[in-house]
């Protein structure tokens, strides 16, 4: 049985500069990298160094080659926060393209893009 997700896929053109969004602009910590020195390098992030889920920062060329059949799209991720209002304002100081807040029946809400233009959204649950 499935008991919880454990690791996002996110296909990048530069791993580098993902990498920095995701530690620098979005405060995620780099749990883990490793590359097999012939172009297989993986790059893991969360929230924080104890989250259940994390992203795994894969080179999109690379698996394009290794396995033309996987969809290499971004998914449509969820982050939640407990302070949206200063999460919008702290992204749009960093200059991280961000998206108006809305407010929706399950809470506020908002997306923003990384440096290659995906698209994920960020939500502040109501209770």
């Amino acid at each position: 049985m499935i008991h919880k997700v454990g690791q996002i896929m996110v296909y990048v053109n530069n791993q580098d500069k993902a990498v920095e969004f995701w530690t620098e602009k979005l405060g995620f910590t780099k749990v883990s990298e490793e590359d097999n020195g012939q172009g297989l390098r993986r790059i893991e992030v969360a929230p924080s160094a104890s989250a259940e889920t994390s992203i795994i920062l894969h080179n999109k060329e690379f698996i394009a080659k290794m396995s033309p059949e996987l969809n290499l799209g971004t998914p449509s991720l969820m982050f939640f926060s407990n302070n949206l209002d200063q999460l919008h304002s702290d992204l749009s100081n960093k200059q991280v393209t961000v998206g108006e807040m809305v407010t929706m029946p399950s809470g506020k809400v908002f997306n923003f893009s990384d440096d290659e233009g995906n698209y994920f959204a960020v939500m502040e649950k109501s209770n």
